[in-house]
């Protein structure tokens, strides 16, 4: 009964992570990776250590994705490591996928986009992956070439992470979802990220523009804060790649009523890098390009991520 309600809690998280705050989220995980290592310990039986196993490689990836939002880059690869282990101890080929994706996200993220491909390829080897993991392998593998500014691989990364249709699903990144899904709307913000890695303004524009009228069809309180964040700096950096400060500084403005504590890593380097379009010759004496910037300086002064960046690591220790 304790397996059964740790398994219906683990969804349950993974299914409202967009729709709750981070911290929440990290409290939450936290508690339950508790349980399940405690499981582990408590059960020699080899059925329910296999659940104890897959649940607790669950809670580590939960912990892993929200440690990123909050700023801790270290914590949150400790957590895939982990959680890349506890597959491989359980031979569970989406897990293992999932963990290696986000090894592969956290290493470009920390500079090193060629081990990115190489965890990427690695990922996709696994066995028992559905569409929607092999999609979000393409979307990361298209954000590692783009980093290492190889624009025909990225390009190819993108057009595959379109084109999944085999019909395969698997019990991690479909049935349970959220979390560990990729919906359609996330796609297009994570390859409008691509494109603005090339310098390809209309490509970002086009891929920001879609995330965001998906995100409209949605009903309000179910729209992913993140998500919606990120697409629309995306759009502003594209307008920026343009010149056009008027249209970026309306797509920022939604971003600017955004809670601190939904003020994500990767909302604030978004912000960063627009901040730093600000700064090129062509805007330089533009008052509106003044104002904008002082305005993403205190938004992400004001940001939780940032504030709790340090701190994360530490909490997870103890």
């Amino acid at each position: 009964m304790t397996l059964d309600q740790l398994d219906d809690d683990v969804v349950a998280l993974a299914r409202d992570y967009n729709r709750t705050s981070p911290v929440e989220v990290y409290q939450r995980a936290k508690e339950l990776l508790g349980i399940a290592q405690a499981l582990l310990e408590r059960t020699e039986i080899p059925r329910q250590k296999e659940r104890a196993y897959l649940a607790a490689g669950q809670s580590a990836s939960l912990l892993s994705a929200v440690c990123f939002d909050l700023g801790s880059l270290p914590a949150a690869v400790s957590l895939s490591r982990t959680a890349a282990l506890y597959g491989q101890v359980i031979e569970h080929g989406p897990l293992q996928a999932y963990a290696h994706g986000a090894l592969a996200f956290l290493a470009f993220w920390g500079g090193r986009p060629t081990e990115s491909v190489r965890l990427i390829q690695q990922a996709q080897r696994f066995g028992g992956l559905g569409d929607t993991a092999r999609t979000r392998l393409s979307v990361i593998e298209g954000r590692a070439y783009g980093h290492l500014g190889n624009m025909a691989a990225a390009e190819r990364a993108i057009r595959a992470s379109l084109d999944q249709s085999t019909g395969d699903r698997d019990d991690l990144h479909d049935d349970i979802g959220g979390e560990f899904g990729f919906s359609t709307e996330r796609v297009a913000m994570s390859n409008a990220t691509t494109y603005l890695l090339l310098r390809d303004a209309q490509g970002a524009e086009e891929a920001a523009s879609t995330t965001l009228n998906l995100l409209s069809s949605r009903p309000e309180d179910e729209r992913p804060i993140l998500i919606s964040s990120q697409a629309s700096v995306d759009l502003a950096r594209a307008r920026l790649l343009r010149g056009e400060l008027a249209g970026a500084h309306e797509a920022l403005e939604p971003v600017f009523s955004v809670p601190t504590a939904w003020r994500s890593a990767g909302v604030l380097e978004r912000m960063a890098a627009v901040r730093a379009e600000l700064c090129r010759p062509d805007f330089s004496g533009a008052a509106e390009a003044s104002s904008l910037g002082e305005r993403i300086e205190e938004f992400s002064a004001a940001a939780t991520a940032q504030t709790l960046g340090s701190a994360a690591p530490l909490a997870i220790e103890a």
